[in-house]
């Protein structure tokens, strides 16, 4: 069947100007600060000029089509066969706040990280521009991937999210990529407690100071949880991964610190302090207070993504 209606959500791209250069950057010489202020430049030309690209090869395409920008987003994606994202990972994270299971999505790395430029540039900026692991096209391959779609010759793969339920009432965003749960100053100490429940049994209670809990899907194995000495999952894995961060003093549930939820269990968390539920990143985030309980789990909906070969051949 082939997808007739494309929605095309877009990242917003600013150049800070005169404020980050009087202010921000106002301690660093003329030179690096041109460098830095040039570099951004060419990324929202680059971003830019991809945006217009996909417009023109989906109206070459004679598809219907509507472009809005992701911070416009402010409900569930309806009445569309097919989410184009263009910017990068972040870009198709957002959107998948607003989408369920029956809306596929394809990510547009609208400016695509360039290792020479990296190493050019190493002594003088980070150059280093998007990553887009979860993202399928280019500005140069979008128009072959995109016929492929439509042409249903290019299925997409159904990854895993988490659902969190708070005092269990279900938070309305699931987690594509991993939740944070920690208290919302980074210097405090987060304390909590959790268990695993399988079908029957719950585990030992494990009590927790540290600076906070990460949980992940398979496709957010290879971002912080990896970073933070995690293993990475195969994409199409149902489990999730979880892991304590910075534990103080774990003594005999040190090899507790880190594990794995099975897809048929869930995590049980008993919160004692401020906190926060971080989703995706900082965007999307819920509060949580003492006394908080908190189920986590592999039970939200599937999403549709269109993945990169390099992910599927692992």
């Amino acid at each position: 069947m082939s997808r007739s209606k494309v929605l095309l959500l877009t990242k917003p791209f600013d150049v800070y100007r005169s404020r980050l250069q009087a202010n921000s950057l106002s301690s660093i010489s003329p030179s690096p600060v041109q460098q830095v202020l040039s570099n951004l430049e060419n990324r929202k030309q680059v971003h830019n000029k991809t945006i217009k690209l996909c417009e023109s090869v989906l109206q070459h395409k004679s598809l219907e089509w509507e472009t809005i920008m992701r911070n416009e987003l402010s409900g569930p994606i309806h009445h569309f066969d097919l989410v184009v994202t263009v910017g990068g990972d972040g870009t198709l994270l957002r959107a998948s706040h607003y989408m369920d299971g029956s809306i596929p999505v394809l990510g547009v790395n609208s400016d695509p990280t360039q290792p020479e430029e990296v190493e050019e540039k190493n002594e003088e900026f980070d150059a280093t521009r998007s990553t887009g692991y979860l993202c399928a096209a280019t500005a140069e391959s979008f128009e072959q991937v995109l016929t492929d779609i439509v042409d249903n010759t290019r299925k997409p793969s159904e990854l895993s999210r988490i659902a969190v339920t708070v005092n269990n009432r279900p938070l309305p965003t699931h987690a594509l990529n991993d939740i944070l749960i920690a208290h919302p100053c980074p210097a405090a100490v987060s304390r909590f407690s959790f268990r695993i429940r399988d079908s029957e049994t719950y585990s030992t209670l494990v009590n927790s100071r540290s600076s906070g809990l990460r949980v992940c899907t398979a496709a957010g194995s290879t971002a912080a949880m990896l970073s933070a000495g995690g293993f990475p999952m195969p994409i199409s894995s149902k489990d999730l991964q979880y892991m304590v961060r910075e534990p103080i003093l774990p003594g005999a549930s040190a090899h507790l610190m880190h594990g794995s939820v099975k897809s048929n269990n869930s995590m049980h968390i008993f919160w004692n302090c401020k906190g926060h539920i971080y989703i995706d990143g900082c965007h999307a985030f819920h509060p949580v207070v003492q006394g908080d309980a908190i189920e986590v789990s592999a039970k939200a909906p599937i999403l549709k993504v269109f993945l990169p070969s390099h992910i599927l051949c692992t």
